[in-house]
């Protein structure tokens, strides 16, 4: 009867030692991302003319160009990721999360030619960047008091990533008519975010939304007019992940 009134009043508490019985937890996350890049354009961008050296794949070849602005726009991509999750106390966790994700990048250019003395727009040129991701976060994670079967967090932590197709030979080949744009392969990211845990039965199922920030310039710059016209290239990643613990 005791058990019967105690379910009446309050909500079954579920795994109510998870968080204590066990210095370890692993699981998985799934997730999907929109990958962003910060451009700071070479300081004089709007008047600075390129000789027909560093125009590689504008044709008919014209004798000099400028480029009016960069931009980029986000696309969506997708991780998953192993989660190995060390208990410091009540209210800190320490985890490792390496991962593997995926997503594109784009680049637009608006760039003004020169032929014999007469200037045209040639409109935009949008160079695309495919990226597959190796990430190595290591993440500190701030817990609130538990409530019944909820519990909310902060995260923050430092990633090591390495893009394993950033430079790959097969991009040049397949556009061999064209000038690709080459990410650098290494890159160190800050990362900030918070999160929910819900306390199931059997597993924890949480739901996170989190900023990556690259702290490095990432862009290969090879003497053309795509790279010489920005002075840095930092990346920039949003989150939302599923994790299963």
């Amino acid at each position: 009867m005791a058990q019967k009134s105690n379910g009446q009043r309050g909500m079954v508490v579920n795994m109510p030692t998870y968080d204590h019985e066990s210095l370890f937890h692993f699981g998985f996350v799934l997730g999907g991302d929109m990958s962003y890049v910060t451009i700071r354009p070479i300081q004089d961008l709007g008047s600075h003319i390129f000789d027909s050296t560093y125009i590689p794949d504008i044709l008919p070849l014209p004798d000099s160009a400028r480029v009016l602005s960069i931009t980029s726009t986000p696309t969506p991509g997708f991780v998953i990721s192993i989660v190995s999750n060390l208990h410091l106390g009540d209210n800190f966790d320490l985890r490792f999360v390496p991962s593997l994700s995926f997503g594109d990048r784009s680049l637009i250019y608006s760039v003004q030619t020169y032929r014999k003395g007469k200037s045209s727009l040639t409109g935009n040129i949008t160079k695309s960047v495919p990226s597959t991701y190796i990430n190595f976060p290591l993440e500190f994670k701030f817990k609130s008091k538990r409530y019944n079967n909820f519990r909310a967090y902060l995260m923050g932590g430092v990633q090591y990533t390495l893009d394993l197709a950033s430079q790959a030979k097969k991009r040049e080949q397949k556009n061999a008519d064209q000038k690709i744009v080459k990410f650098k392969q290494n890159d160190v990211y800050a990362e900030a975010g918070v999160g929910f845990d819900f306390y199931n039965e059997w597993f924890k199922f949480g739901v996170e939304f989190k900023m990556q920030y690259g702290l490095l310039d990432i862009l290969k710059r090879e003497n053309n007019i795509y790279t010489d016209a920005i002075e840095s290239l930092k990346s920039k990643i949003f989150q939302i992940s599923l994790t299963f613990e």
